[in-house]
């Protein structure tokens, strides 16, 4: 029996930051990872494909939804400081902190900074949870959040796991981890600062985000990753294709790395405006985009 809450025909749209996306078979909320595992034997029996997602922030579902399930970590929001004794000495005055797949970016750094801990501000502005933000690595400004990351806590072939981050293969915007892995719970390795330095970094980058990515509309954050050296945005006008519309898509005319749903888009628009993109950055500049976002759902 599972606990958690199980929703059928449940419409994507509901639970992506672009508001597209067709229905889901089914849609599951588990209480906990005991439940998560039960859920997953269920599904498993009956030979039930799933996908794990968090708040949908960087997630583009395809207007047929997805057949299978969809399993929704929301749940998976617990924050705690984390006794050093288990795990390496930090080198300067710091302390771990555990957050739950399910957190949200800024709870996290609200948290530490109530407890006199800091170094990961730059995610603040991020929006999203830990679980997505560690298996795209988000960063901004040079940085990425697994380079503050110790561990990672897993759940591989039905069983719940720890494992070093320096056992696992990352790099910008990227996290190799295993087909069928779900990210459950994060351990970060953070320094002594006070809060007013923590507080500085939070409105920084919270004031800088506004200014730069504040596009007033549905978005999925940027939708495509630096090419090396470059930024895609840059590329993107350099092509002539801000304020470019498909449908109810469109490349943003406040940042021409977002495209947004100007109303009424579906997830084909978003499909269609992405490849107008690439193409004319391709014939500008040589130079092929790749997406940031995660494409899912039944073509």
């Amino acid at each position: 029996m599972i606990r958690g809450r199980l929703l059928y025909d449940e419409p994507m749209s509901l639970h992506t930051s672009l508001k597209v996306g067709g229905p889901a078979d089914l849609y599951a909320v588990p209480e906990d990872s005991a439940d998560l595992q039960d859920l997953l034997k269920w599904l498993s029996a009956d030979d039930i494909p799933w996908l794990a997602i968090g708040r949908g922030y960087n997630l583009l579902v395809r207007d047929k939804g997805i057949r299978g399930a969809v399993i929704s970590l929301e749940r998976f929001n617990r924050i705690e400081v984390v006794s050093n004794e288990d795990y390496p000495p930090i080198e300067t005055a710091g302390a771990y902190v555990r957050a739950g797949a399910g957190a949200d970016n800024l709870s996290v750094v609200r948290f530490a900074q109530e407890r006199g801990l800091g170094g990961i501000g730059f995610i603040s502005g991020i929006p999203g949870t830990v679980g997505g933000a560690i298996r795209m690595n988000a960063g901004a400004y040079g940085k990425g959040i697994l380079e503050h990351t110790q561990c990672l806590t897993l759940l591989r072939d039905g069983a719940v796991r720890e494992f070093c981050i320096s056992d696992l293969d990352y790099g910008y915007r990227h996290l190799g981890l295993e087909a069928g892995d779900i990210v459950l719970e994060a351990l970060f390795r953070l320094q002594a600062r006070e809060a007013d330095q923590t507080e500085d970094e939070i409105r920084k980058d919270l004031e800088l985000r506004r200014s730069k990515h504040n596009v007033g509309l549905p978005s999925a954050g940027s939708f495509f990753k630096n090419p090396s050296g470059q930024a895609a945005w840059k590329l993107i006008d350099a092509a002539g294709m801000r304020g470019t519309r498909v449908g109810g898509a469109m490349v943003s005319e406040v940042h021409s790395n977002f495209l947004v749903n100007a109303g009424g888009a579906s997830a084909d628009d978003f499909l269609r405006l992405s490849a107008t993109v690439k193409n004319a950055v391709f014939r500008i500049s040589g130079v092929t985009l790749q997406e940031e976002v995660r494409i899912v759902g039944d073509e």
